[in-house]
């Protein structure tokens, strides 16, 4: 692989994202990005125009998966100082830094900045916390428990964020976990995000999913398309053909 140079701190390695050249910065001591986020970045509907965000993003993952299906500007937003400079410095590695921009800071604060105000983005993607704060794992390091602990903002707080900052007929798109589904449909619904595509993903086929993709539009009409389920593992133990596809992309 061919990357610009970059500093890296000990515990810090880059890891490559496979099917584009791509690499990313990661350390044992934060979270990494998981299989979450490549399917979120795969399955949202991205624009070839206008602005998108990626909320709660980490090291920068998404955005630069995003990158390789639009020439659209993309912004991500993340409130750890340590992820936002490993992703800002992912970026500059993969010379992406004339399409996508970094912001350290609060997602629910994002909309004040100047240049953002209501309504600025066409698409948002997000994968938020999935665990409500409740004491349990909160023995993980600070960097680990926000990313799967609702620290810094609620699923409600991300929803109404997502609100506020896409325009009308603007696309919100999310990963989380199924047992929050009924939550995450109505705080949609009442933020005026309606719900349009779901999809469930499930490790084997006789398992119950674990993972839920949703894409919403901001003041659109009430119709939900409920896609096939997407299975990662086969009778045998190996990825899916579908699976495969989406994941690495076509081979």
């Amino acid at each position: 692989m061919k990357w610009n140079e970059v500093s890296l701190a000990p515990s810090e390695r880059i890891d490559d994202l496979l099917t584009h050249e791509l690499g990313i910065i990661q350390s044992e001591e934060v979270f990494s990005f998981s299989m979450d986020a490549v399917l979120l970045a795969r399955f949202a509907s991205i624009p070839r125009r206008g602005r998108i965000l990626d909320m709660c993003t980490g090291n920068g993952v998404i955005p630069i998966l995003m990158s390789t299906r639009t020439k659209a500007p993309i912004e991500g937003i993340e409130i750890q100082p340590r992820l936002a400079d490993m992703a800002r410095r992912s970026v500059k590695m993969n010379d992406l830094q004339d399409q996508i921009t970094i912001h350290e800071g609060d997602l629910r604060e994002l909309y004040k900045e100047e240049g953002v105000g209501y309504g600025a983005y066409d698409l948002i993607t997000v994968n938020p916390p999935y665990m409500p704060m409740n004491g349990s794992d909160l023995k993980l390091n600070e960097h680990q428990a926000i990313a799967r602990h609702e620290v810094y903002c609620t699923l409600e707080e991300v929803i109404a964020s997502c609100a506020r900052l896409l325009r009308q007929g603007g696309k919100m798109s999310m990963v989380h976990k199924p047992l929050r589904l009924a939550e995450i449909i109505t705080l949609m619904s009442q933020y005026r995000i309606e719900p349009k595509v779901i999809r469930f993903v499930h490790p084997r086929a006789n398992m119950e999913a674990n993972m839920v993709l949703i894409e919403g539009i901001r003041d659109g009409k009430p119709e939900v398309r409920l896609k096939a389920p997407l299975i990662v593992y086969d009778d045998q133990g190996q990825y899916g053909e579908e699976f495969m596809e989406i994941y690495y992309g076509s081979q």
